[in-house]
């Protein structure tokens, strides 16, 4: 039996690796809360690693949040998830862990970028501005990833994710990434009767959304192949990097619709185009990942309903009838 170290269990991706985990009989998972060990602190993620041992990781601790958190928090979405990954990564290595698991994000790719996106445009061309810090810290992370796979003949694999969703996410309106803030605006406006809601940007910028439940299952994937093909996924004559996505996308207008359909809101939409639009599309190509036999496997459409039930369920509804 496999232990696993879990790094941000609670989280939108961390969740959803858990409940993939969970039931496999070849893994003990291991977890701490923030409050039980602060991942920025490398003093105590070394010796929480070195008692502990665990023989996995899947690096999912993260500063997270959508384009009005990015440009608000710039300092933080770069030195927070540095200091983690820093410390992680640090601690990994000394425990002499297998094999490690880090989750990018797709906004690591250039603004300006073939679609769909492949591994082998990374570092080609500039960063799309409204979250370049969060985006140079993944970056970072995998620039780890390889230089301990060439340097010390490590096995660590870096997961770059389209958009997520689903449950345990962020519903804050402003600080949250696009479709959980607009459910939870649709619903707020269901409730108090609003005539409309505001959208940022144009709704011209196109965007991959994938339940999180897949990207778990993903992991639990990529985590199970035999030795020989995670070796090779790992050698360090390439960057060990994987995107994960679904293949296909929509504006944010299609989004946006999507979402007021599901919540039963009848309002207008107004899109505030003084607002930025951020990366004009990011469409990932997923061909390396299916061609390891992977595919995601939810609709979008059963994926939102499952997601503003979640949401239901979390936060304080004022009208139960809304259900």
């Amino acid at each position: 039996m496999k232990k696993v170290f879990v790094a941000g269990h609670r989280g939108l991706v961390g969740s959803a690796t858990m409940a993939a985990l969970a039931p496999l009989k070849s893994y003990e998972l291991i977890t701490r809360t923030h409050e039980e060990l602060d991942l920025r602190d490398p003093a105590a993620t070394r010796a929480f690693f070195m008692s502990e041992r665990p023989d996995y990781v899947v690096m999912s601790a993260a500063k997270v949040g959508g384009i009005a958190a990015n440009i608000s928090f710039p300092a933080d979405f770069l030195h927070i998830n540095l200091a983690i990954q820093l410390s992680v990564f640090d601690a990994a290595y000394s425990a002499g862990i297998e094999r490690m698991i880090f989750l990018g994000s797709s906004c690591i790719y250039p603004r300006e970028c073939p679609q769909p996106i492949r591994e082998d445009y990374l570092l080609t061309g500039p960063l799309e501005g409204t979250n370049r810090p969060y985006a140079l810290a993944k970056i970072a992370g995998v620039e780890s990833c390889w230089s301990f796979n060439r340097q010390h003949q490590q096995r660590y694999l870096a997961l770059m994710p389209t958009n997520l969703y689903g449950p345990g996410d962020n519903y804050h309106p402003e600080h949250s990434h696009v479709l959980p803030a607009l459910m939870r605006r649709f619903h707020e406006a269901k409730v108090q009767k609003a005539p409309s809601v505001i959208v940022w940007g144009s709704g011209k910028p196109r965007r991959e959304f994938m339940y999180s439940s897949d990207l778990g299952e993903a992991i639990a994937f990529l985590l199970g192949l035999p030795d020989k093909k995670f070796e090779t996924l790992t050698a360090p004559d390439a960057v060990p990097l994987i995107n994960v996505g679904v293949g296909e996308d929509i504006t944010i207008r299609e989004l946006a619709e999507r979402v007021k359909a599901t919540v039963g809101y009848d309002g207008d939409l107004i899109f505030d185009t003084t607002k930025p639009d951020g990366t004009p599309r990011k469409l990932l190509d997923v061909t390396r990942l299916t061609a390891l036999g992977w595919k995601a496997k939810t609709s979008f459409e059963i994926g939102l309903r499952a997601a503003y039930d979640d949401f239901l369920q979390r936060h304080v509804v004022e009208d139960a009838t809304l259900r």
